[in-house]
């Protein structure tokens, strides 16, 4: 990874059996992957679980986006808690969402995610992609049904890439202080 590198961690916020974020989150890393700029790290919950090492992929990270299902209006349980487990690794960081869910797309999980980054000085994005009954939104080997998928990745990471670099910058001139 050079200087100019951007490490963009792609967090999969599900840890339920049968789940379906992992499928979605290849498909977007996929994408990501095909950006020169990015290195990618796919950082799965039920691998790492909510303790040191997600603190600290999160913290090695200049960029996250997290791949959310919606549950019940909201998030799932495991994501806040490793969210609430992590701190200063959010600072000042670019935090982008690919959500699914049923009717809604996991948007309104979405809404809940971005008061909680907030509140860590995180800078949530406003550029979603949104899959609703997702798991007819995808083929059987992983790819999107619809070109629009691959048009809204784009846009997400044309900012992720933007606020990376801009958010970089301003946390190497204001390292001491900053934030607090």
């Amino acid at each position: 990874m050079s200087d100019t590198s951007i490490h963009l961690a792609v967090v999969v916020g599900s840890v339920r059996d049968g789940r379906f974020g992992p499928v979605v989150a290849q498909w977007f890393a996929e994408r990501a992957r095909q950006r020169p700029e990015l290195v990618v790290d796919v950082v799965d919950l039920l691998e790492t679980g909510a303790g040191p090492a997600f603190a600290d992929r999160i913290g090695a990270a200049d960029a996250v986006v997290i791949v959310t299902p919606e549950y019940n209006h909201s998030f799932p349980g495991p994501l806040k808690t490793a969210i609430d487990e992590t701190g200063g690794q959010w600072r000042g960081k670019p935090v982008g969402f690919v959500a699914y869910g049923g009717l809604s797309g996991g948007l309104r999980a979405v809404e809940q995610l971005r008061p909680v980054l907030a509140e860590l000085h995180a800078v949530g994005l406003r550029d979603t992609v949104s899959f609703h009954g997702a798991a007819a939104a995808f083929d059987a080997s992983g790819r999107p049904r619809e070109d629009s998928a691959d048009a809204a990745a784009t846009v997400l990471l044309d900012a992720v890439v933007w606020w990376a670099r801009t958010l970089r910058r301003a946390r190497e001139e204001h390292a001491e202080g900053a934030l607090t």
